[in-house]
């Protein structure tokens, strides 16, 4: 999949790199602008699969 938000590309390399803080940052910082809808919601979807796909310190 191609990712187009920043965070979203942020969040990988730090999963990747295994960084439980910052990860757990970044996904707070989208669900929260998801939440007031400051998003239209796709970057919270891009979010999603990246969970779902990316392996927590694959990098290492």
């Amino acid at each position: 999949m191609q990712y187009t938000h920043q965070a979203v590309k942020n969040y990988i390399a730090a999963k990747k790199r295994g960084d439980r803080a910052t990860t757990d940052r970044i996904i707070n910082e989208v669900m929260a602008r998801f939440n007031t809808r400051a998003t239209d919601g796709s970057e919270a979807a891009e979010l999603h699969e990246a969970t779902m796909t990316v392996r927590f310190g694959e990098d290492l």
